[in-house]
């Protein structure tokens, strides 16, 4: 990276968003990828090259993937206008996106035929600590790509786990992760209900959790969320049908068992039924307040 200092993210949603301005204070030249062409306009006010497709961009020397799933990371990896058309050979592509450890590993070994580098780079920390540059990275992958890519992960991350150089160790630790974060959710919301549900203040009852021993990032995170009444998505409902989905899709396959994931998952995909898909994972809480006869700030 000595020589340059060329970095595309494609996907500039919450945690994109954060991980491109990071690059930019940095130093990097940023090409911004998105499909919003007001996240483009916004992403052309802060300093960086918009583009609507990964091709159009043009080479880099590290490509940042921040899409959904895996199904998008291979259209915009491998589509008619996706990123491997027109990178050049030895580009490190940065898989950040939450996938099935499978799927990590039939994306890498494409993009390792192409003639690319690769690392397996899974994010969390939300997209507060990605606007600081000081998300957490589980990442796995050959040394050499560490090596090229090193001064573009310490301008996004404020800790990179190098946990060895097989790819989709990063997606297995990952997957772990969401697992607690799913289930975290799923209780914030269980007990901020029947917290409502009991007469209680749900202001003074974060308030007392947050520095006790029932608290948890996400109950500090994302009570507010309920408290405030407040479900403008930072990470949506959606997002937990698909991690939990590969949580118990991967535990049954182990011949494990996971009643919590299921339990939580089940709640989500309630909730996604019931059309809240694209408001904030906090929503699960609307769900269990219908269920209980509870009104939750934000309720009609």
């Amino acid at each position: 990276m000595a020589h340059s200092q060329t970095a595309t993210v494609i996907g500039l949603g919450s945690m994109g968003w954060g991980a491109a301005l990071s690059l930019l204070r940095a130093g990097f030249e940023v090409k911004g990828v998105d499909i919003r062409p007001d996240v483009l306009t916004r992403f052309t006010a802060e300093g960086g090259a918009a583009f609507a497709s990964p091709a159009a961009g043009g080479e880099s020397d590290v490509v940042f993937v921040f899409v959904v799933n895996s199904d998008q990371a291979k259209a915009v990896l491998f589509g008619e206008t996706g990123a491997v058309a027109t990178a050049r050979p030895g580009t490190v592509f940065l898989l950040c996106v939450t996938m099935a450890p499978s799927a990590t590993k039939e994306i890498a070994q494409k993009l390792l035929d192409a003639g690319m580098q690769v690392i397996d780079a899974p994010v969390s920390g939300g997209h507060l600590k990605a606007l600081t540059g000081e998300i957490t990275v589980m990442a796995s992958g050959p040394d050499a790509a560490f090596d090229a890519a090193g001064r573009a992960l310490e301008a996004v991350s404020a800790k990179v786990f190098r946990l060895g150089t097989e790819i989709g160790l990063g997606s297995k630790v990952k997957m772990i992760n969401q697992l607690l974060a799913g289930v975290h959710i799923a209780a914030t919301a269980e007990a901020l209900t029947l917290a409502a549900g009991a007469g209680l203040d749900l202001k003074t009852v974060h308030d007392v959790i947050s520095v006790s021993a029932g608290s948890s990032w996400m109950f500090e995170n994302r009570g507010p969320h309920i408290v405030d009444g407040d479900y403008t998505p930072r990470s949506a409902v959606n997002i937990f049908v698909k991690d939990l989905g590969i949580v118990t899709q991967e535990a049954g396959q182990q011949g494990g068992t996971t009643p919590l994931s299921a339990a939580a998952l089940a709640l989500f995909q309630e909730a996604a039924g019931a059309g809240l898909g694209l408001e904030d994972d906090a929503a699960v809480a609307k769900v269990l307040a219908a269920r209980s006869g509870v009104r939750l700030p934000g309720m009609e």
